[in-house]
């Protein structure tokens, strides 16, 4: 077999050549009797050596095969077979890798084969390309192999129309040739076309073509066959631009003396061959007893349309004179014509205009002029200018744009299309559209709109009420069933986009023939939600009771399900005392909360009967059910009609329920809820469309004389205790109650692409400063919910985007009052001598966020029970722990003084959890070398804390979490310090004694050691060990099972796969120490964990929510990315901020955000550059941030299960980005199987030469930071026995951290930035090249656009907790 040589004529395999590679190398080593070790009957190694030597023997051919297999791949593939033993295991390996069914891949080939077409491709290649792709899905499914017959019918599919006649007359053969034998006739076909010069029929073809779309014809049918090919004969004989003309001129320039494959004749091709019908035909007829065969060619399927449009030449009785005969049509652009001899006064063309067809092909425009058109059907003359010559134009088209231009109308009927000079038309058209450009356009919702801005029209008062069905408002207008509607003309066919989009739905079920017989006998309830996204309150529940006998519905908006009980308990008190009439009983699902033990007894307290429906059986609760979609699609309605925001929902239901309580109800015999119930009939007079853009009156003690003197808003729905509009103003959040509003009912606040217009935030806020300097009549706030009637008037300013409301007297609507029939009162008086509200009718209120605000002195938290019970567990806690002696004061001892610290500990809803206080021993007071040695802090890397949520979230560990109490309590002291008495608990008998310490204080220098040693020691001693990549953790390996504690100061983290230890360990420590045992992982450091099956993911929501609230932009106008892109700051433009403080502040508090928010790491990080020295711009700048923040409110990060473990990095630098100092930035990123675990993004210390050494430094950096996390891994128990793949996308940054050798053009580069260097030479780093436009650090060097800035965002493992929430589903 000779020596070994290196293999050639094979390429490489890589990722893309695996098919054309298994090939060539099976084929060799067959030729080397090398392929038995490989796939043969030799491919097991021989247990024992014989006489004969067939073991060495089988070792020498597995070399050689081995070696062939590994000198015939690409470097990197060479990994995946390196601990392969034999050459079976290796092919097997390929074989694994490449041969797997890929779904994506072959969904793009699927595509890209059903798309193929021949263009400008030869025969051969066009045959080769199509056979490539078939090859391969059949190889990527096996299951369903691609068959000759179709890919033949592929091959037909995708021919130029010049073949078309060729692939017919095969067709008609009795033996239908095989496909390699079709791809010679069709090869010799074209060299046969290329040597006649490249004549072919496509211009015809495509002129028999496009006359389909000028007319309507009957099909031709079989029986007529020969008389019409007789027809077509004696038709194109005559010349011209028909087929028949141009095959006898071509025929004139050069005779073809060869057979016809159609019908043997001589003296034409098959494609010129003008009896290719029959062959069609006959075929066609044939077609019934092969279809279902695959080998049968579906040739009526691929020539219909070729049938139909030699049909259509033939039968129709008056055919169109494409030569002389001019065609109108609207979608052309200008007069123009492929016959230069119809023009007059020719002039070159010299614009850069050209005409494009139907296939998107190019046609140039070679002169232009003007002619006369004379009909065939009149002796008219009309001059026609400007005229188009395009060469190879084969029709003459009038445009009717260029006609309606020069002042003629073109009407077109059912029989004809006639042009006029002058035309009147007395109908009232039915679509009105406009020209733009040189075509007209029909804009269905722009005529919508002109026919809104009408006064008093139906579709107006159709929003007005709610979107109400048009067949209703033809009933109550012809009736005169409300007050204050107009007589209108109602169509009942009229369709409206709003209630389109809101009111689409399935069929109904049947109705219950029960009929309550007095009010509150029966009350239907059902819960609305979860609404994805919360009103301005925060309510994404809604509850709806529903009185069967009036059908009158009260709606309760929560936050939360659970809120459902006392939402009931609020309606009855309410219901019974306005209807004075008792709850009989209550029908609801069997939802939980309903069920509950409190509900039921309440209702057995109220004897209240409560119905449920059966399990999965909606239907019997169909009243309420019904309800709620009725309530829904008006709500959708009003909000789609006007683009109205989807935290508007409360609102738009609130005020859907209102209007559909004063509507006649069918059910009712047209009689209203609101009649019904209280026996008087409701008016809607002041009844306006919800969404509308509306102007409030300010009145003049609340501006200055030049200040406007109406604010601009949208309106929001009615005031059931007040005569008056809600509206709100939606830049500022405040919501007015006036009844000195003008409304612009035909216009909306958001267009139809969600822009903003114009706001009226200036004048808001200098109202809002005006109001506050004078006294003003607070009102007090209660939750979002109530009766729509009564309906809690959006008061619910407690929330805080609704402050301000304007308002007249008071009056109640819960019960049958003349609120119903007053008319607005007048204006009311304002005294002349001072200049504020009137206290008896004040016209003006504000109503303030009531907060719990934490004590700052221990004076304030005194006055309160709940903190004087804070304080008494502290002390309790710190006498039990025997934490300091009493005793008098030595002389010389300055004692360290002490205070109080109060923190209200919430849960991550916000909601209060505890309140707590703690004592603290104000440490800045002690001295180094005096009181205090050496000081540290037990607080582990957040990069540790993600490592190990990552590697929990893959390996499905549970995570628990505990807390000590009082942590640092525990630490032993080793220096004598004294401490004044705790403010409010000294003792009684000798007040002025000092304690002595015992054991550490919160607050003291030395406290958090000492706790760390304590807590170190503790777990040393139950055998765990401290890892050496950080102090902070702890790991516990037996028989191969971990245990695992990471300490964060009194905070434990404990996971791992030995539950037994896990379970041992938490005994133990509750033993030793006083722990709180808080269950799984939720809420740690402000960082929320949210586990299920798929996995962890991290955010930090309701921080957000809070630094957005703490800077007052919880209602800014969201953003899709932090920092535009090329956005240059600079340190000493724009003019210098009154307050660093806040600026300082804000960056500070991103940075806290950036743990779990890489995406505005690179933000962040250039806006820290200038903390010294803020400007305006860098403000500005950093408010843009907390838009995006505000945007992306519910993002985190995603750690999934069962994901490729692997480590991966990318690194980039964007050279001189700082514009000051113009040094470079460095980005790197971490991930660790689909989640990232490190990031950086950060200016280099030093100015670079080149974009090499940026991107070399950047690298480096990424190395260090990777060296680290292989560290951390080991510790961990999980080696990384691979090199670490280091993404780069600068070549020669690569090359130089892969060159052993020093040049002299780096040899300024600092020697640490070497270490790349050396870790790659050890293979502990592996270096690749990637595209920018894949290199995810990008997002950490530079602002990016939008695409690219979320596809990264993508990559980085980062989605919202609404994604991961569905993701769950």
């Amino acid at each position: 077999m000779g020596d070994l040589q290196v293999v050639g004529g094979i390429k490489k395999l890589n990722n893309k050549n695996y098919n054309t590679w298994a090939t060539c190398i099976e084929s060799y080593l067959q030729g080397q009797d090398l392929w038995e070790v490989v796939g043969g009957s030799e491919v097991t190694q021989p247990a024992v050596e014989d006489a004969s030597g067939t073991l060495r023997k089988w070792k020498i051919k597995a070399g050689k095969a081995m070696f062939a297999l590994k000198t015939t791949i690409e470097e990197e593939m060479l990994e995946h077979i390196r601990d392969a033993k034999t050459p079976k295991e290796a092919w097997d390996t390929f074989v694994t890798l490449f041969s797997k069914k890929n779904d994506t891949r072959l969904q793009l080939l699927e595509n890209e084969l059903l798309s193929m077409a021949q263009r400008d491709m030869t025969i051969a290649q066009y045959f080769h390309k199509v056979k490539a792709i078939c090859r391969e899905i059949s190889q990527l499914d096996p299951t369903a192999p691609i068959g000759e017959s179709r890919i033949k019918r592929i091959i037909i599919h995708g021919l130029r129309p010049e073949y078309r006649g060729f692939v017919t007359a095969i067709q008609g053969w009795p033996t239908q040739p095989s496909l390699v034998e079709f791809e010679n006739l069709l090869a010799d076909q074209e060299a046969m076309a290329k040597q006649m010069g490249g004549v072919s029929l496509k211009g015809e073809e495509e002129a028999l073509y496009t006359s389909k779309t000028r007319g309507t014809f009957k099909r031709n049918t079989g029986g007529e066959s020969k008389k019409d090919g007789d027809k077509v004969k004696s038709h194109q004989g005559k010349g011209g631009s028909h087929p028949g003309g141009v095959s006898k001129n071509r025929g004139n320039s050069r005779k073809f003396d060869g057979k016809c494959y159609n019908c043997g004749k001589m003296g034409h091709m098959a494609k010129d061959c003008w009896t290719k019908k029959k062959p069609v035909e006959s075929n066609t007829a044939t077609s019934s007893s092969k279809e279902n065969s695959e080998d049968g060619w579906d040739a009526e399927a691929l020539f219909a349309m070729e049938e139909e449009e030699l049909a259509l030449t033939v039968t129709t009785p008056e055919q169109i004179d494409y030569k002389n005969d001019w065609i109108v049509d609207s979608g052309c652009s200008n007069h123009m014509t492929g016959d230069k001899h119809k023009l007059q006064n020719l002039s070159e063309y010299k614009g850069g205009r050209v005409v494009v067809t139907a296939d998107n092909s190019r046609l140039p425009i070679a002169h232009i002029g003007k002619t006369i058109v004379t009909p065939r059907y009149n002796s008219n003359q009309v001059p026609l200018q400007d005229v188009y010559h395009v060469p190879g134009m084969k029709k003459n088209l009038l445009s009717v744009a260029q006609l309606t231009l020069s002042g003629h109308y073109v009407l077109f009927g059912p029989q004809d299309v006639k042009v006029y000079r002058d035309l009147k038309i007395s109908e009232t058209p039915i679509m009105e559209g406009q020209r733009l450009e040189s075509v007209y356009v029909m804009s269905a919702e722009s005529a919508y709109v002109d026919r809104t801005r009408k006064n008093e029209t139906t579709d107006l008062w159709h929003m007005r009420l709610g979107h109400v069905s048009y067949s209703k408002l033809s009933i109550m207008v012809k009736k005169s069933m409300l007050k204050g509607l107009p007589q209108l003309d109602v169509r009942t066919d009229t369709v409206c986009a709003g209630c389109q989009y809101g009111k689409a739905h399935q069929l109904p079920y049947k109705e219950s023939k029960f009929k309550a017989k007095e009010p509150l006998e029966l009350v239907h309830s059902d819960v609305f939600g979860p609404v994805k996204q919360p009103s301005i309150g925060g309510m994404r529940y809604m509850v709806t009771f529903i009185d069967d006998f009036s059908r009158y519905v009260w709606v309760f908006f929560m936050k939360e399900k659970s809120d459902t009980f006392s939402k009931f308990k609020e309606f009855r008190e309410s219901a019974e005392g306005e209807v004075g009439k008792k709850i009989g009983c209550l029908r609801t699902d069997n939802g939980g909360e309903y069920s509950s033990s409190e509900f039921s007894q309440y209702l057995r307290e109220c004897r209240i009967r409560h119905q449920y429906t059966c399990a999965n059986t909606p239907q019997q609760n169909g009243i309420a059910e019904r309800k709620n979609r009725h309530l829904a699609e008006v709500c959708r309605s009003m909000l789609h009609a006007k683009n109205v925001p989807g935290r508007f929902w409360a609102e738009a239901m609130r005020t859907a329920a209102f209007v559909i309580n004063r509507l006649p109800q069918p059910r009712l015999e047209f009689v209203s809820p609101f009649e019904k119930l209280w026996n008087m009939k409701p008016t809607v007079s002041y009844f306006r469309v919800f969404g509308c853009v509306c102007y409030v009156f300010v009145p003049n003690h609340l501006r200055s004389k030049f200040d406007k003197k109406a604010v601009r808003c949208i309106f929001v729905g009615y005031d059931s205790q007040r005569k008056g509009w809600k509206c709100c103003d939606p830049t500022s959040g405040r919501c007015y109650t006036s009844r000195d509003v003008v409304f612009d009912e035909a216009s909306s606040w958001w267009s139809s692409e969600k822009e903003v217009l114009s706001d009226s935030r200036e004048f808001g806020d200098k109202l809002q400063q005006k109001m506050g300097e004078h006294t003003v009549q607070l009102q007090p706030s209660s939750d979002e919910s109530g009766d729509p009637n009564g309906d809690d008037v959006e008061q619910r300013v407690a929330q805080n985007p609704w402050q301000t409301g304007v308002y007249q007297q008071p009056n109640e609507e819960g019960g049958p009052t003349e609120t119903e029939e007053l008319t607005p009162q007048s204006q009311l008086r304002r005294s002349t001598r001072t200049r504020r509200p009137n206290p008896k009718y004040a016209n003006a209120a504000i109503v303030e966020e009531a907060t719990i605000i934490e004590p700052e002195t221990f004076e304030e938290a005194s006055q309160s029970s709940e903190w004087m019970k804070a304080m008494e567990e502290e002390i309790h806690a710190l006498k039990q722990n025997q934490t300091w002696d009493l005793m008098p004061k030595p002389r010389d001892v300055k004692p360290i003084s002490c205070k109080w610290v109060y923190k209200i500990k919430r849960r991550p809803d916000g909601s209060i959890e505890r309140y707590k206080a703690r004592l603290v021993a104000r440490g800045f007071s002690q001295q180094y070398g005096l009181d205090y040695d050496e000081t540290f802090s037990p607080v582990a890397k957040l990069t540790t804390v993600r490592v190990l949520l990552a590697l929990a979230a893959n390996k499905d560990w549970n995570l628990w979490q505990m807390d000590v109490k009082n942590a640092f309590l525990h630490g032993e002291l080793d220096r004598e310090i004294y401490m004044i008495q705790p403010m409010g608990f000294q003792n009684q008998d000798h007040p002025e004694y000092v304690c002595k310490l015992r054991k550490a204080l919160y607050g003291l220098k030395q406290a958090p050691r000492a706790w760390y040693g304590k807590i170190a020691e503790f777990l040393t001693q139950s055998g765990y060990s401290v890892t050496p990549a950080d102090t902070s953790l702890f790991v516990k390996a037996n028989e191969g099972k971990l245990a695992i504690v990471l300490v964060y100061v009194d905070d434990l983290v404990i996971t791992g796969d030995d539950e037994e230890e896990i379970l041992r360990t938490k005994e133990n420590l509750s033993v030793r120490f006083q722990m709180k045992e808080l269950g799984q992982l939720k809420h740690f450091l402000g960082l929320e964990v949210d586990r299920t099956r798929e996995g962890i993911f991290l955010c930090q929501q309701k921080y957000s929510k809070d630094l957005l609230k703490r800077f007052g932009m919880l209602e800014c106008k969201p953003i899709s990315k932090p920092m535009e892109p090329n956005a240059k700051m600079c340190a000493h433009e724009g003019k210098d901020l009154e307050d660093a403080t806040m600026y300082r502040q804000l960056v500070g508090s991103l940075i806290y955000l950036t743990l779990t928010r890489p995406d505005i790491s690179y933000a962040v990080s250039v806006m820290s550059r200038y903390m010294q020295n803020p400007k305006k711009p860098h403000l500005e700048a950093v408010r843009r941030i907390l838009r995006y923040v505000k945007s992306t409110i519910d993002y985190g990060l995603l750690y999934k299960k069962g994901e490729d473990c692997k480590l991966v990095g990318y690194c980039d630098a964007d050279y001189a980005g700082d514009h000051d100092t113009r040094r470079s930035t460095t980005g790197y990123v971490f991930k660790l199987g689909s989640g990232t675990i490190s990031w950086c993004s950060k200016r280099q210390p030093t100015v670079s030469l080149s974009t090499t050494e940026a991107e070399y430094r950047a690298a480096a950096m990424a190395a260090q930071e990777s060296t680290w996390l292989m560290q951390l891994m080991r510790d961990l128990h999980q080696p990384i026995d691979y090199a670490v793949s280091l993404h780069c996308d600068n070549q020669s940054a690569i090359r130089l951290a892969e060159n052993p050798e020093f040049h002299a053009r780096t040899k300024h580069v600092e020697v640490h930035y070497h270490f790349v260097r050396e870790k790659v030479l050890e293979g502990k780093i592996k270096m690749y090249q990637t595209k920018t436009e894949n290199q995810v650090a990008d997002i950490f060097t530079k602002g990016l656009n939008t695409a690219k800035f979320r596809d990264f965002r993508k990559q980085l493992g980062m989605v919202s907790k609404e994604e991961f929430r569905e993701s769950q589903c």
